[in-house]
């Protein structure tokens, strides 16, 4: 077993850039994977919820993975490889591997409640890929939640070699370290990082670099090494955007953003609708407060 562990760092869920006819920009997705790398962030997810990866047809899911890879190195991709069946969820995992990934995400079986038994033989049908693969606990979608314990036990079957923790519950980094001391803890959702960065993540699966890489980048560095004078007014400061990272319009909020910032948001495709009037004011003036403060 590898000791790389390419999910360490800021990762980016990417969002993905459409052109007004709804299909995708993948010249603007390749530009915008190697700006994020060049503005301090470690790698790049696609195909992530960021990413409207449900929405996409096959041929689109390859090529975006595909483009990414060309852009930024295999080893700085790691793509969500969700699916309803684990059969297809294994093909995704084999598709990404063969384009040179070194790693994949992967959500809990999705398309009903799964037992344990569903989640461990789902985990360990894409395992069988050999790529490591970083489970993506996000309970409130999912309706499936990896608990402490099984996360525990998916890392001691040697199915999972970290975790994107999207609960919000801060005190499971805790759980998680003395029930799986080798289980790398990543932020999964942007408005808790600097607590689960103090609890000892190692990486942080993350919205808002999408729109403002350098400060979210200095944000988990600072937080990481224990630098609380530095990380936590940057987090103060940014809080007011992270927040959109754990709401049902995280897309469209973030996409916005992009678009503030001079970078192509853009639109989404349905069923996602554009923000309301008090949302994106809300989202509107957070950016602009950002910006007048000087953050990027």
């Amino acid at each position: 077993m590898t000791d790389h562990r390419p999910w360490r760092g800021v990762l980016v869920a990417t969002a993905l850039p459409l052109r007004d006819d709804l299909t995708v920009d993948l010249d603007r997705y390749a530009e915008h994977c190697s700006w994020l790398v060049a503005n301090g962030c470690d790698g790049v997810v696609p195909n992530g919820s960021l990413g409207e990866y449900q929405v996409l047809t096959p041929e689109e899911r390859a090529r975006v993975v595909e483009t990414a890879v060309a852009a930024v190195g295999g080893e700085r991709v790691m793509p969500g490889v969700a699916a309803y069946g684990s059969a297809e969820a294994r093909r995704w995992a084999e598709q990404a591997a063969e384009a040179g990934c070194r790693a994949v995400m992967l959500l809990p079986p999705n398309a009903y409640r799964a037992d344990e038994r569903s989640v461990l033989a789902h985990y360990a049908e894409v395992a069988r890929t050999g790529l490591p693969v970083v489970a993506y606990n996000n309970p409130v979608d999912t309706k499936v939640d990896l608990v402490p314990e099984l996360l525990a036990r998916l890392h001691g079957e040697g199915y999972v070699r970290a975790v994107k923790e999207f609960s919000g519950d801060v005190r499971r980094a805790y759980r998680i370290a003395e029930l799986a001391p080798e289980l790398d803890l990543l932020a999964g959702a942007d408005d808790v990082l600097l607590e689960l960065a103090v609890a000892g993540a190692k990486g942080w699966i993350a919205g808002y670099p999408n729109a403002l890489p350098r400060s979210c980048a200095e944000l988990y560095r600072a937080a990481t090494r224990g630098e609380l004078a530095v990380a936590l007014p940057l987090y103060r400061q940014l809080h007011p955007l992270l927040r959109w990272d754990s709401r049902v319009e995280f897309v469209q909020a973030i996409k916005l953003s992009m678009d503030l910032v001079g970078r192509h948001g853009g639109l989404c495709r349905p069923p996602r609708v554009p923000l309301d009037p008090r949302q994106e004011a809300a989202v509107r003036a957070a950016t602009e407060k950002a910006l007048a403060a000087g953050l990027a």
